[in-house]
């Protein structure tokens, strides 16, 4: 599942951005970097970035759900099809045709983009990975049993426990871990 979102800096400018969920680990993989002026090929690119990234692991993915932007042209079509994943192009007005996505993209904007100046891409970029980490490596969900995309949880300690708190982006995010 993948969609489009935008940040507006503080420069006045809106970049954008494009993310990709694999609904059943709920692991996020926001691509490549982030641009000012989206076009086809800059998104078949991340498309070609993407299948590098994951690899073997591709070859378990049976299907791709999209919206209709016209952004998506038939090249990043292709990129997919090679490998047998099928597109699946959500209805038009249907948010929650892409709800995972959108569920994602607005915790990011509550959690961290409505607290956060951001100056310029690569401010921008630095964020999003240590979002996207903490998002796969820490964060819990409640349909993977409390245990985060990349993180099993860990075995239950008996006794004396101490938690300790580690901060992201400066405070702005909290992860927490226990301590025999």
């Amino acid at each position: 599942m993948d969609h489009f979102f935008h940040c507006d800096i503080v420069l006045f400018k809106r970049l954008y951005c494009l993310v990709v969920m694999e609904i059943s680990t709920r692991r996020v993989h926001v691509l490549g970097g982030v641009t000012e002026y989206p076009t086809g090929p800059w998104v078949a690119q991340q498309a070609r970035n993407l299948m590098i990234e994951l690899g073997d692991r591709a070859e378990g993915s049976r299907f791709l759900i999209r919206d209709r932007d016209m952004k998506f042209t038939a090249v990043f079509d292709d990129v997919f099809t090679a490998e047998g994943i099928r597109i699946l192009k959500s209805p038009p007005r249907a948010p929650r045709a892409n709800a995972l996505a959108e569920r994602w993209i607005g915790g990011l904007c509550r959690e961290l983009l409505d607290r956060i100046l951001i100056v310029n891409a690569r401010h921008l970029r630095r964020v999003l990975v240590a979002y996207e980490t903490h998002f796969n490596e820490h964060r819990p969900h409640r349909s993977l049993g409390q245990a985060a995309p990349l993180r099993a949880l860990p075995d239950p300690v008996e006794g004396d426990i101490t938690v300790i708190r580690r901060d992201r982006l400066g405070g702005l995010i909290h992860e927490y871990a226990q301590v025999a």
